[in-house]
């Protein structure tokens, strides 16, 4: 390792020693330096400089040493790294380096320690069989010399890839990939805001034809069930239902958009080819209506079609059947209030008979009081038996664990800002870095839920704050300068939560100042100044604090739910996944999740620190009661750990 001496580097705006009307010197096998200690500078370009120096060498002489016969590494490269407009990227560059470092005998990786975060993954990996799409996105997670090991090596780290970074490891996460290779649904893209879509249709006997047969995957819904979705959410989202209609309760939008695409599911399944990959009942499409939800044998198909699919039964078949017991709840149930949709039913093979449509036809009311009481009953039998498949802790089991759970997540946010590369030379890649960074930061200093902390709105210093009333309209919050406490502030109307209700809020909203520590208050600011536009890249700005890097195929700048899950998802992947063939990743063991976890980290780390539900719920703006049974995990050893602290104090005081 080099030792401090009184030798200073070549000063980094002094011309390059010209070659031009000189004889190259001789190239020495094994060079010796003419000193033997060096002030060791910081930066890759300073330091070859010095080493070239000591060695007696130039960029022309070194090439010649260290080129092999037909490789084709050019010494201007070597020229652009010492001047500095240039520096090793690629694959190759960096071999190069491996060489220089042996010949002048210095530790591998010295000069690669030195160089600016590039604004991706070193270029020139190869995956054989895998689309160049492909191969970008997994080179980050693979070994510089990924090209030089065996093929053997390079298996087991893709699969290592694969399986643990990619798809997560868990079983949840397994059985999840494999489903997504038999997709079915049916899709309202009026509902939803996407762009229509009607995908070839696959019939019992192979043939593509229209939209009125049997679906083997996705499909766009038909006119008529489209209708009958609309007029459902309509009823339960809007601020005054129809004259002569009656409801409990209001869906919000996101309450709204997850039926959708729940029965849509439900509807995919009746729909899909049962001769196809996702084995459905085959119910063609023009026949699809919410009347069907009023047989109790179309409901118990499809709850033990998703129990052979998965292999157990969860909540999520409970919670379907009570979305139908309140389609045919007395008074206010939306289904039960049409009974006009009687007409549409239509016999369904081996499942209802022609006589099974004429009976509910001809009394809809008793029909819907038979399928309540079914529903009702299959929900305690369910119930009874209902495995977890997706266990919320378990990707993050190494933090939980830990004595201070939210240190253990900040190191994630520590090891972003280590790969942060040059504002000047990779401006997009450096706001991605610090939207990443803060991403985590936010996250842990605010405990919001998802939802709240992607719509979460900015407003730059020196500029009015949006008014209350307008948040409220919104139901949206709003990073802020606080001229009064001199510090960035969060503010949250209390309508913006999803449990707006609850005792927490006791309808005030929700007000924080956050604090100014590791640089939090610096970041901020560069990402409002600066990285929001860079990520805008010219495109309309939504407003929300956090945007999407913008390119030419991008629509909109704002996230929704699926991307911001995916923004999360990603940073975890990069930077907290310790992955053993490259050295980055901050803590072992922890798999890929998103922003919901962290409300876990925030209440288990409470929990472990005071042993108290109330206070663990203040930092996620809930009840205690939410805490101990969906939030915290505080296992019998640490509250016998807390205990024992109390305990000892009495055995050191004697």
């Amino acid at each position: 390792m080099p030792i401090e001496s009184r030798r200073a580097c070549r000063d980094a705006n002094e011309p390059l020693p010209s070659t031009r009307g000189r004889k190259p010197a001789p190239v020495v096998e094994q060079p010796v330096p003419n000193s033997a200690e060096w002030i060791d500078p910081p930066g890759f370009r300073d330091a070859l400089l010095l080493h070239l120096s000591r060695f007696s060498e130039s960029y022309y002489t070194l090439h010649k040493a260290i080129i092999r016969p037909g490789e084709t590494f050019n010494s201007a490269t070597f020229k652009a790294w010492l001047s500095g407009r240039r520096t090793p990227q690629g694959v190759a560059s960096l071999q190069i380096l491996a060489r220089i470092e042996t010949r002048y005998g210095l530790p591998a990786g010295y000069f690669k320690a030195k160089l600016p975060h590039p604004a991706r993954a070193a270029s020139g990996i190869e995956v054989k069989g895998v689309a160049r799409a492909e191969q970008r996105r997994l080179a980050w997670h693979l070994p510089d010399d990924f090209n030089t090991r065996s093929l053997k090596a390079q298996q087991e780290i893709l699969e290592w890839v694969q399986n643990v970074v990619i798809s997560g490891a868990t079983e949840y996460r397994r059985f999840q990939a494999q489903a997504m290779k038999s997709r079915y649904a049916i899709r309202f893209p009026e509902l939803i805001g996407r762009k229509a879509k009607a995908p070839p249709i696959e019939m019992d006997d192979g043939r593509v034809e229209g939209d009125e047969e049997q679906a083997d995957a996705l499909a766009d819904a038909p006119p008529r069930l489209a209708a009958e979705m609309a007029d459902l959410i309509r009823f339960k989202s809007s601020a005054l239902t129809e004259i002569g209609f009656q409801r409990i309760g209001v869906w919000n939008e996101e309450t709204a958009f997850q039926r959708v695409e729940h029965f849509g599911l439900m509807f995919g399944a009746l729909a899909a080819s049962p001769s196809g990959s996702v084995q459905g009942l085959g119910v063609p499409l023009r026949d699809l209506s919410f009347a069907m939800l009023i047989f109790p044998r179309v409901w118990d198909w499809y709850v033990q079609w998703r129990e052979r699919r998965r292999g157990f039964f969860t909540r999520w078949e409970c919670d379907m059947l009570q979305n139908g017991m309140a389609l045919v709840r007395a008074e206010t149930g939306w289904l039960r209030q049409h009974p006009e949709l009687a007409k549409r039913l239509t016999p369904i093979k081996e499942l209802v008979t022609d006589e099974d449509v004429a009976s509910i036809q001809s009394d809809w009311n008793q029909a819907c009081d038979t399928m309540h009481a079914h529903a009702a009953a299959r929900v305690k039998q369910i119930a009874r038996v209902a495995r977890i498949h997706r266990d919320p802790f378990e990707p993050i089991l190494p933090i939980l664990e830990a004595p201070s759970p939210v240190a253990e997540y900040l190191k994630i946010a520590e090891e972003v800002l280590k790969y942060r590369p040059d504002a000047r030379r990779y401006p997009r890649a450096a706001a991605e870095t610090v939207r990443s960074y803060l991403l985590l930061r936010l996250g842990l200093h605010l405990g919001l839920r998802q939802k709240n902390l992607r719509q979460l709105m900015v407003c730059p210093r020196g500029e009015v704050p949006r008014p209350e009333r307008q948040l409220e309209a919104w139901k949206r919050g709003e990073i802020r300068w606080s001229n009064r406490d001199q510090g960035w502030e969060v503010f949250v109307p209390s309508v913006a939560f999803k449990n707006a209700h609850s005792s927490f809020f006791a309808g005030q909203p929700f007000r924080l100042l956050l604090p100014d520590l590791g640089g939090l208050y610096g970041y901020i600011d560069t990402y409002i100044e600066r990285d929001r536009a860079v990520l805008l890249n010219g495109a309309a700005d939504p407003g929300t604090f956090f945007v999407k890097t913008m390119k030419s195929n991008s629509r909109e700048a704002s996230y929704d739910q699926n991307t911001f899950y995916e923004a999360w998802r990603l940073v975890i992947q990069r930077y907290g996944v310790f992955n053993p063939y490259t050295g980055r990743g901050a803590i072992k063991g922890l798999l890929p999740h998103g922003p919901h976890n962290v409300r876990d980290v925030l209440a288990t780390h409470i929990l472990k620190q005071t042993g108290s539900y109330e206070q663990a719920s203040y930092a996620i703006q809930d009840t205690p009661e939410m805490v101990a049974n969906h939030y915290g995990r505080f296992l019998p050893q640490d509250k016998a750990a807390m205990a024992a602290q109390i305990l000892n104090r009495v055995w050191e005081a004697a």
